[in-house]
């Protein structure tokens, strides 16, 4: 894949037994082992299905087995990975139908979460979102696909919290996990024209966002997560053609 993704095996994390405040550190152990296994496979680094070596990820992380497993529970409640019975863990599949089914309905969470952002959004908000539209530009220029990414959700979760919508905001979390490794795949298929498509849909949502065009927004994101969810199917059409059977989650499975 793409020389961006990032490189977690370059710097294992410290579990250091004479900690001054155990209880923070501890914490901020989990939070930082979480963020890098979570980039570890959203970037693809492991097959859809794929299984995840417990021993490896420890000596690549430097991390014992227990903080890996709070983890790996973490990402199976995200929909990322899922669990197997005295056998570990995998990349969890997903299926063309499964993609179709989750973009459709997170392009409907967000395409109301877009319209009730306009409702609601403060000017401080909006400039803040516009300083991550201005940096996800200088990442696409630079063809650095993770900093894209990182900004790109960034923006829509934070058109998301702009909806002060308590349940709509769960719902959302519950599913943006299972799609997230597929959203980040999107990028490839047809690698600049997606992007440049991509990137000239977020100049519209921002415009639509600072004119608080609500029903507009709302159609424009919609429109957005189905384009996305249909460039990441070519993608993975391309990488994984057993995704495009009727039993692709089936045949991606790795045991």
């Amino acid at each position: 894949m793409s020389s961006t993704i990032p490189d977690i095996e370059a710097a294992p994390l410290a579990e250091s037994s004479s900690r001054p405040g155990p209880a923070r550190d501890e914490t901020s152990l989990h939070d930082e082992i979480l963020a890098r296994l979570r980039d570890y496979i959203v970037a693809g680094h492991v097959a859809d299905g794929g299984r995840l070596s417990e021993r490896q990820l420890c000596e690549m992380l430097g991390v014992s087995r227990t903080p890996l497993r709070e983890a790996l529970k973490v990402l199976a409640a995200e929909g990322l990975v899922e669990l197997l019975p005295n056998r570990g863990a995998r990349v969890r599949p997903l299926s063309e139908a499964d993609i179709h089914e989750l973009f459709d309905l997170m392009g409907g969470l967000e395409g109301l979460a877009g319209r009730l952002a306009c409702e609601k959004i403060s000017n401080e908000a909006i400039a803040e979102i516009e300083q991550f539209h201005h940096d996800m530009y200088g990442f696409y220029m630079r063809q650095d696909m993770q900093g894209y990414f990182r900004m790109n959700q960034l923006i829509h979760r934070a058109i998301v919290d702009a909806a002060a919508n308590a349940t709509l905001h769960a719902t959302y979390e519950s599913l943006a996990g299972r799609i997230r490794r597929v959203r980040f795949s999107a990028n490839f298929a047809r690698k600049r024209e997606r992007w440049s498509e991509a990137m000239r849909e977020h100049e519209l949502i921002l415009d639509a966002l600072r004119r608080r065009a609500g029903s507009e927004l709302s159609d424009i994101l919609f429109q957005h997560l189905r384009n996305k969810g249909a460039a990441a199917i070519a993608y993975f059409a391309e990488t994984q053609p057993a995704l495009a059977s009727p039993t692709g989650s089936k045949a991606a499975k790795v045991e």
